[in-house]
């Protein structure tokens, strides 16, 4: 009896240590907090926004995205998204022309000429690897972002991908769409004589802008020759650089009209610096080619719009009311240190 009892003891002082071993090692388990969703909110006027199925939002995935498109950690001359795209400019950058930060969670076509085609985290992923040629290492040995990087995509190790995913994220919620324009499709705004005046051009047979810059996003994502110019080289060749195809020399995509006041120099070379010089093109010096937008070779349009004086300062007023102070001043659009 006094053996079989002194056996018990004995796996019992065996059994302990392993059960310690297991309790400690649970103890140190690292359990990440869940993540918070986030849903991107727009008029009923705008399109049906795309899935995020790939790359779900959340806010801590914002919140990353948003500190990388302030760092320059990204680049290698110190500059980072920021530096070119001045929230107060309805983030576009003058020093390249390049198309303003606003709306392109619906976007499919990317840059002036389409270099890059698809999805937000494509256009991303070019910035990172080839825009930026982002040394990714340097995020690697920053403990806050590797920690940010674990917590928002669980990955030990920062690629270009979780990178371009986190700016995506960000980039889905810089939207605007709290314009005098928005509030007076939504009835909490009514135009002045100038503005309805301005906006019957633009909704008419009379400008017909609204065919390219639609009435929701004010662009249609597409490409086209608004007749710049009626001799192209390396230099204007729009979209034929990319395909190739010669039906589309001249074409460049329709820029969102959304904060167009801020938005000087414009045209993809920047050639004209204030609204009365682009409307100033339209209403006399489109200038013909082969591949000159149908729009702009009907009959009453042969001229250009030959809009009045008056007319001409209407539109003007028209246009700025896509003005969204609310966009250019949020707070979860500014530099997050």
């Amino acid at each position: 009896m006094h053996l079989k009892f002194t056996k018990i003891i004995s796996k019992i002082v065996l059994i302990i240590p392993l059960l310690y071993g297991c309790k400690k090692k649970e103890s140190t388990e690292v359990i990440q907090p869940p993540l918070t969703p986030y849903e991107v909110t727009y008029p009923i006027y705008f399109p049906k926004l795309p899935s995020f199925s790939e790359n779900p939002l959340t806010q801590e995935g914002i919140y990353l995205g948003r500190k990388l498109y302030y760092d320059p950690i990204l680049s290698n001359n110190g500059k980072s998204c920021s530096s070119c795209h001045n929230q107060n400019e309805s983030f576009s950058a003058a020093s390249v022309n390049s198309l303003a930060h606003v709306n392109l969670g619906w976007s499919t076509n990317f840059l002036w000429n389409g270099k890059v085609t698809g999805k937000m985290e494509d256009i991303m992923m070019f910035e990172v690897e080839e825009f930026f040629n982002s040394d990714i290492s340097k995020l690697n040995a920053s403990d806050y972002y590797k920690n940010e990087f674990k917590k928002v995509f669980n990955v030990e190790t920062i690629t270009s991908k979780e990178v371009s995913y986190a700016l995506a994220q960000f980039f889905k919620t810089m939207n605007s769409s709290n314009s005098k324009y928005d509030r007076f499709l939504q009835h909490k705004y009514w135009f002045t004589t100038a503005e309805m005046n301005g906006f019957n051009i633009f909704t008419t047979e009379r400008g017909d802008c609204f065919h390219c810059h639609t009435l929701g996003l004010l662009t249609d994502n597409k490409f086209h020759n608004i007749g710049l110019d009626s001799v192209f080289t390396n230099e204007n060749n729009g979209r034929y650089k990319i395909t190739g195809n010669p039906f589309d020399m001249g074409l460049y995509k329709t820029p969102t009209l959304r904060n167009i006041e801020l938005t000087p120099p414009y045209m993809h070379d920047g050639r004209y610096n204030t609204l009365e010089e682009v409307v100033a093109h339209y209403n006399t010096k489109v200038k013909q080619s082969s591949t000159l937008d149908p729009i702009m070779t009907k009959p009453s349009k042969i001229y250009g719009l030959q809009l009045t004086p008056n007319e001409v300062s209407d539109l003007i007023a028209f246009l700025k009311t896509f003005t969204d102070s609310t966009f250019i001043n949020n707070p979860n659009f500014s530099n997050p240190n």
